[in-house]
């Protein structure tokens, strides 16, 4: 399991509650891990994952480009000092207007899955540089991704067919084997599956520049329902990946390049929640069962939006290791059903002993924790976001 980082740990216990922290330092960290283990690609940070400035600019100044998915995260980058020329448009979904407001900001490469995207990029973004997402199974991921993106390799090959037809550079491949994913075999077919594409656009007299790997790469701070680490096999993914590449570039050149989409491992294990314990109580189900019910000033609609998927890392300050416990259900502070762990009766082991008030670390929520927040559901407000290390 990822250990809690020393920084991270001294400004939760210094700032006051209701705030998410990221570590940036923390971040860099993760960054250099993957420019070690992946040397040569080009990384593009998926900034929906932790659209916050700091972050950004950090990662910008380390030369992490973005993965920006909307003309706003594409302005919102650009501000934050990231090049035209290190974004890319990676969302397959863009209407006219959004598509021609890309271009006019300086974005030459879209990612795109349908042939009405690529006549709109040629109508509102001409001479534009496309790559086509390929879809993949997700088999192995706690999201697959693998209805709402992508196209099956034979429409890939017509897309790209099309788009040079239509004044487009065909210039690329993607793939996205689903967020959180875990399983080293999926990431190897889904190599496999853009070989075959490519293999199949040479015989056609089209060369491609890069491959886009996409995002994916799991976390390592989550637990199971039983708060057990889930402990990915993140060194087998990585072999995986260098051995991919190295095939790619035996048939298709040295030249080709490799794009890789991280965002929930560069910044989840480095960020946390510093919240607190509004109630811990006991009721009666329906059942009959009495149960244990944990309720935190963080929920779903702030802050632990993914609940539903996986389990976060509880820590209780002011607690020691050794005090009695309670299996508990997590819910979050809102009125909606939907705001706890209920659904599964997911049991926690928390300390007995746990009064309102009490401060907790809700660990591994630097992904997904500041941009699925709603602007204030039930009355209850966003986190607010602090940012620690990186120079400061």
């Amino acid at each position: 399991m990822k250990a809690l980082s020393t920084r991270l740990a001294a400004e939760l216990r210094r700032t006051g509650p209701d705030r998410i922290v990221l570590d940036l330092d923390g971040i860099g960290r993760q960054h250099a891990q993957l420019l070690d283990e992946l040397p040569g690609v080009d990384l593009r940070f998926a900034m929906k994952a932790c659209p916050v400035d700091d972050v950004i600019t950090y990662l910008a100044a380390r030369g992490c480009g973005v993965d920006a998915a909307s003309v706003p995260e594409i302005a919102q980058a650009l501000r934050a000092g990231v090049p035209a020329d290190r974004l890319h448009y990676g969302n397959t979904i863009k209407s006219d207007r959004d598509i021609a407001a890309a271009h006019r900001m300086g974005i030459t490469d879209f990612a795109t899955d349908s042939v009405e995207d690529v006549r709109a990029i040629a109508a509102h973004a001409p001479g534009a540089r496309v790559f086509c997402r390929v879809a993949t199974t997700g088999t192995g991921a706690l999201w697959g991704l693998k209805d709402k993106f992508g196209c099956s390799p034979e429409d890939a090959v017509r897309l790209l067919e099309a788009a040079r037809s239509l004044g487009l550079t065909p210039a690329g491949l993607s793939v996205h084997v689903g967020s959180q994913q875990m399983d080293p075999d999926t990431w190897h077919a889904a190599v496999e599956r853009v070989a075959a594409v490519m293999d199949a656009l040479s015989s056609r007299g089209m060369e491609l520049d890069h491959v886009n790997l996409g995002g994916g790469l799991p976390a390592l701070g989550y637990t199971d329902r039983r708060g057990v680490a889930l402990d990915p096999p993140i060194d087998k993914i990585f072999a995986v990946l260098r051995e991919g590449m190295a095939g790619l570039r035996r048939v298709h050149g040295e030249d080709l390049r490799f794009v890789m989409e991280p965002g929930r491992f560069l910044v989840a294990d480095q960020g946390a929640v510093r919240g607190r314990v509004v109630r811990l109580s006991t009721r009666e189900m329906p059942d009959g069962v009495r149960r244990h019910w944990l309720y935190l000033s963080c929920g779903k609609f702030n802050g632990l939006y993914e609940m539903d998927a996986l389990q976060y890392r509880l820590v209780f300050p002011t607690h020691g290791d050794d005090v009695p416990t309670v299996p508990a259900v997590i819910a979050g502070p809102t009125c909606d059903s939907d705001d706890a762990y209920a659904a599964e009766h997911r049991l926690v082991q928390v300390p007995r002993e746990l009064a309102s008030g009490d401060p907790v670390w809700v660990l591994s929520t630097g992904a997904y924790g500041i941009s699925y927040m709603t602007e204030g559901f039930n009355g209850v407000a966003p986190l607010t976001c602090t940012t620690t290390g990186g120079g400061r």
